[in-house]
């Protein structure tokens, strides 16, 4: 059965006749007449009584005659979602996030349902790796990292910048400072999470130690923020250096301050190529809340 077989059995339905019928479809009327007596073989029943001077259904034509039509507007409706999905204006976003800065993701979120109401957007969160493999993969048509500097097989649009942040013990000689340069901190034992937990953040410190040519020594590892901020107001003498994920913190004996010279970029990880409507529509909305 052919969605053209239905097209013309519902034209001769509502033309009268087969005649008119290929008048109203353009076409000649023997191929209108071929298409129908295939259609009738096919489903096995009489949908025209060809009997007298004017062609009428016949019941069991009468019965078919809105499932055609059902089966017709059916297939209008899809043809629009797909002229939609190609403009961008529906279909489904699948998109790999990241946590905050504050409500940052909540925003654009926000935002790219007002600039596409029906753009269902899929959000998953998945550790860098697998993120960037689904990119590749197909999987994911977007993903937000941080810290990345180079992607193989894909292209990373720069999204938004944000400052970085030292927590030190409040009785550090440099803890009243406005704000701290790595060469404050040189000697003091930095908290650092292994470079397999977060390697473009693991390497964006180091790097950033090495050019401003300070190598501070190895501390405790940063292990959740509660703790590693825990254990510098609590323990020996140390320090970290974080990125803003919720509003920042008061810790007893622990001072924050923002770190000079240093900042944390976020990207959109894409496949090559121009961006599909529907990823350009989450550009424009990313654009708009930064």
């Amino acid at each position: 059965m052919e969605l053209r077989q239905l097209a013309y059995f519902a034209a001769v339905a509502e033309e009268g006749g087969f005649g008119r019928a290929a008048e109203r479809l353009s076409i000649v009327q023997s191929a209108v007449s071929q298409q129908i007596r295939r259609l009738e073989r096919e489903l096995g029943v009489p949908l025209f009584d060809r009997s007298t001077r004017h062609v009428r259904l016949t019941g069991a034509g009468e019965r078919l005659l809105p499932e055609a039509r059902a089966v017709l507007a059916a297939a209008d409706r899809t043809r629009q979602v797909a002229a939609d999905i190609r403009a961008g204006a529906d279909g489904v976003l699948r998109l790999g996030i990241v946590q905050g800065p504050g409500d940052r993701i909540f925003r654009t979120l926000n935002e790219l349902a007002a600039r596409a109401p029906r753009l269902q957007v899929r959000p998953r969160r998945l550790p860098l790796p697998a993120r960037l493999a689904a990119v590749r993969s197909g999987e994911l048509d977007a993903a937000l990292v941080r810290a990345l500097g180079d992607a193989p097989g894909l292209e990373l649009l720069p999204i938004w910048t944000d400052p970085l942040y030292v927590a030190l013990p409040a009785g550090h000689r440099m803890a009243g400072a406005a704000e701290l340069r790595l060469e404050d901190l040189a000697d003091l034992p930095l908290r650092l999470a292994p470079r397999e937990d977060n390697p473009p953040f693991h390497d964006l410190v180091t790097d950033a130690c090495r050019e401003a040519g300070v190598a501070p020594p190895p501390g405790p590892p940063f292990t959740t923020f509660q703790e590693t901020l825990a254990g510098i107001g609590a323990g020996a003498p140390s320090w970290t250096v974080f990125y803003e994920v919720t509003t920042l913190p008061e810790i007893p004996r622990v001072v924050i301050r923002p770190l000079a010279g240093l900042t944390l970029t976020t990207s959109l990880a894409v496949a090559p190529g121009p961006p599909a409507p529907a990823v350009r529509h989450l550009l424009d909305a990313l654009a708009a809340v930064t």
